[in-house]
C-alpha cells in the first residue's frame, strides 16, 4: 500500500507522466487477500499493526478516487477485497472474460471495507445488498452492471492495449479514447435475469427478514442464496447490511471510509 502511494505521488508530480495502469502481476489476478494471514496473526497477538495498514490501505483508497491523472485498472483474473480497493475507485477500469471480481468478506467473519459499500449501494437495485452478503464474484458483465468496472477487453488485447496507453498520446486522443478503442460487448451475465427476485428479497433492512423472503420466494436461485447466507458470520452479515444500507445516505467516498 505505501509502494502504490508512493508511486502515485512520483506519477502525480512528473509532468512527463501523463496517466497511471494498474495491473497485476503473474497470470493469477490483479490482487486478492494478501493481507489476510498478516491481519489474521496481528489480531491473534493484540497488535496494532491492522489499525496501522487500515489506516494506510483507506487514504490511498480515497488518493485513487481523487487522483488528477487518469487512472487505468486493469481488473483481469481475481480481483477480491484490497483488490476492489485500489482499483474499483479509479476512473477507467477494465475487466476481461476472465474477470472474477468479489467482496467476499463475511465469509471470514469481516465485512466488505475499501470503501466497498459505497460501490455496492450505488448498484441497480439491490444487486449490491446480494453480493455484500453473499460474498459471491461476478464476471465482466456483472461487474460493468453493478458499477464496479466501466469496459471490458479481451485478455488477449491487454497487451496491445498497455502499449497503446504507452505511446504518446495524439492530439485528439483521450486515455480515455484508447481504452473504448479496444472495448468490446463482454460475455452474458446472470444478475440481470434475476433482478426481480434480488431486488424483493434483499429490499429488507434486517437479514432475518431477507431470510425468510428468499425462504419464501419459491425461486430456486434465492434458496439457494439462503443456504449461502447462513454459512457466513452472523455478526458480519448484520454489519455489512448496516453498513450498505448507511453507505447509500452518506454523500462521500471518504465518509463511507
Amino acid at each position: 500500500v505505501r509502494l502504490l502511494d508512493e508511486a502515485l505521488t512520483r506519477a502525480e508530480q512528473d509532468e512527463s507522466i501523463g496517466s497511471v495502469l494498474l495491473s497485476g502481476a503473474g497470470d493469477r489476478g490483479l490482487c486478492a487477500g494478501g493481507d489476510i494471514r498478516a491481519l489474521h496473526d496481528d489480531a491473534r497477538a493484540s497488535g496494532r499493526a491492522s489499525l496501522e495498514f487500515w489506516r494506510d490501505e483507506y487514504r490511498l483508497n480515497a488518493r485513487i478516487a481523487r487522483f488528477p491523472k487518469p487512472y487505468v485498472a486493469l481488473m483481469d483474473g481475481i480481483v477480491m477485497g484490497g483488490g476492489v480497493g485500489v482499483s474499483a475507485h479509479s476512473g477507467i477500469r477494465v475487466v476481461t472474460e476472465r474477470s472474477c471480481v468479489a467482496m467476499p468478506e463475511t465469509a471470514i467473519g469481516f465485512v466488505p471495507d475499501v470503501g466497498g459499500t459505497r460501490l455496492l449501494a450505488a448498484a441497480p437495485g439491490e444487486l449490491g445488498t446480494h453480493l455484500a452478503l453473499t460474498g459471491r464474484s461476478v464476471g465482466a458483465a456483472d461487474a460493468v452492471l453493478c458499477g464496479l468496472a466501466d469496459h471490458h477487453v479481451p485478455a488477449r488485447l491487454l497487451p496491445a492495449l498497455i502499449e497503446a496507453l504507452g505511446e504518446p498520446a495524439g492530439q485528439d486522443a483521450s486515455v480515455a479514447g484508447i481504452v473504448q478503442r479496444f472495448a468490446t460487448e463482454p460475455p452474458a451475465g446472470e444478475l440481470a435475469a434475476q433482478r426481480d427476485w434480488i431486488d424483493g428479497c434483499y429490499a429488507a433492512d434486517s437479514v432475518e427478514e431477507i431470510l425468510r423472503q428468499l425462504r419464501e420466494s419459491g425461486v430456486p436461485e434465492a434458496e439457494a442464496a439462503a443456504d449461502e447466507l447462513l454459512t457466513k458470520s452472523p455478526l458480519a452479515l448484520k454489519v455489512t447490511l448496516a453498513a450498505v444500507r448507511r453507505a447509500a445516505r452518506l454523500d462521500s467516498l471518504e465518509a463511507v471510509l
